[in-house]
């Protein structure tokens, strides 16, 4: 059966149909995003596929956005990428991000040095999303040179419309970071986001993460893998098997996920043990953010890969990455993250139970805060870009039941958290 569009009862919706019947593939195309708009993903997929498949390289992009994340069709990566590499070849930058943003999973597509390749075009055709990851990258590095570039780049991406660009560029430009202080500069740009509805970013200590020498890229080249490298750990205790790990993101990398965070910030919440679905309780506090795959971009990609590698496993173990935010006063009282058979029939039980837990502190917290373990005895401070890594499984894979652990109260400020957990096995489609 031929697939029927609607009748419109949408004026504007139905001016598009009929400029879409008898212009062009862009028409298709205008009509198509507007769907999108509306909620009509099917028959915008099928629009967009058309259009594809006619050549249209922005259609071929946006066909494979869909095919990619699930919508108005089944999900299905390697078709996805098909449709990129299509578009690619038509010298689409875009489709040269999401290929390098795919390919950081290193499943459908190999974690290879065109990512880097990729990454370069959309910089030099001053895509947004490739100057705010490329930026975000540089700000890692000692050079002088480098950390210029993070500057400049995080600037042109602001001027392109960037909104979290900006906010990365704010704390920059006001405490000199990559570039002479620049106080007029900064109280400008602060009065715009505040008048946009950005709210201002925590102070960050985060030194810039020590790398070892034989792996620092030469100045000015782009060289994501530097995130598969994995810091040593520093163990902590045994039963949960525990670590810490100074120094694991960088400040632009903390303000990044506080940012993109912020914007999606809602009541924590927990499983419930008989349902395994989430509720609202006093045992958690906090406000958190998950990141849906649709909201990532490559920056946000390429941190939370540097955040499993750090863990010793693969960012498709990961499930989605969350963002906590704790006021003064809040907390996660006593618990495991290990999941109950309800929970786990509820969620993906191919992918098996929650191994290893990985928590990135964001922010300088005044006072409180901590993470306690109470069957090991310790109780890790929070520091900005540090991190604690423990095991929520023992050796045969079965729940261990000292993992328990507390997200102490925080006394002054507040405490920002980036939590990653992953799973037995793959979890996620790229």
């Amino acid at each position: 059966m031929s697939f029927q569009p609607p009748v419109d009862v949408d004026p504007e919706l139905a001016a598009l149909r009929a400029a879409a019947a008898r212009g062009g593939l862009d028409d298709r195309v205008r009509l198509a995003l507007a769907l999108v708009q509306r909620g009509a993903m099917e028959e915008a997929f099928e629009l967009h596929r058309a259009a594809a498949e006619a050549g249209h390289g922005g259609a071929q992009v946006e066909c494979a956005r869909m095919l990619l994340y699930g919508i108005g069709t089944d999900a299905a990566p390697h078709a996805a990428v098909d449709w990129l590499e299509r578009a690619e070849r038509q010298r689409n930058v875009v489709a040269g991000y999401f290929l390098a943003l795919i390919a950081l999973g290193s499943t459908v597509l190999p974690r290879d040095g065109r990512i880097n390749q990729r990454v370069l075009a959309g910089v030099q055709a001053g895509f947004p999303p490739a100057l705010r990851a490329a930026a975000v990258h540089f700000g890692r590095r000692d050079s002088a040179q480098d950390q210029a570039l993070c500057v400049q780049m995080l600037q042109r991406a602001a001027q392109l419309g960037d909104g979290i660009a900006a906010q990365l560029l704010l704390p920059r430009l006001a405490r000199g970071e990559g570039c002479a202080p620049q106080p007029a500069a900064a109280e400008d740009l602060r009065r715009r986001l505040e008048a946009a509805g950005a709210l201002p970013l925590p102070a960050s200590s985060a030194r810039r993460p020590t790398t070892d020498p034989r792996h620092i890229p030469a100045p000015g080249m782009v060289a994501l893998e530097d995130a598969l490298q994995t810091p040593p750990l520093v163990e902590r205790a045994s039963s949960p098997r525990m670590s810490e790990i100074e120094g694991l993101l960088s400040a632009d990398e903390c303000r990044l996920l506080i940012a993109c965070g912020a914007q999606l910030l809602r009541r924590s919440q927990t499983l419930d043990p008989e349902t395994g679905q989430p509720a609202a309780t006093q045992v958690r506090t906090s406000q958190d953010a998950s990141f849906d795959p649709i909201l990532e971009d490559l920056a946000l990609r390429a941190v939370q890969l540097r955040i499993a590698r750090a863990a010793r496993m693969e960012l498709v173990h990961a499930e989605q990455l969350i963002v906590l935010r704790y006021a003064p006063g809040e907390e996660y009282r006593p618990h495991r993250d290990y999941l109950n058979p309800a929970s786990l029939a509820a969620d993906r039980p191919h992918a098996g139970n929650r191994t290893r837990t990985i928590c990135v502190y964001l922010n300088d917290v005044e006072a409180g805060g901590a993470t306690e373990f109470p069957a090991a005895g310790v109780r890790v401070e929070p520091r900005a870009g540090c991190a604690v890594m423990f095991d929520n499984l023992d050796a045969d894979g079965r729940p261990n039941a000292d993992s328990l652990h507390a997200g102490l109260p925080v006394e002054r400020g507040e405490k920002w958290l980036a939590t990653l957990w992953l799973r037995e096995r793959r979890y996620r489609s790229y």
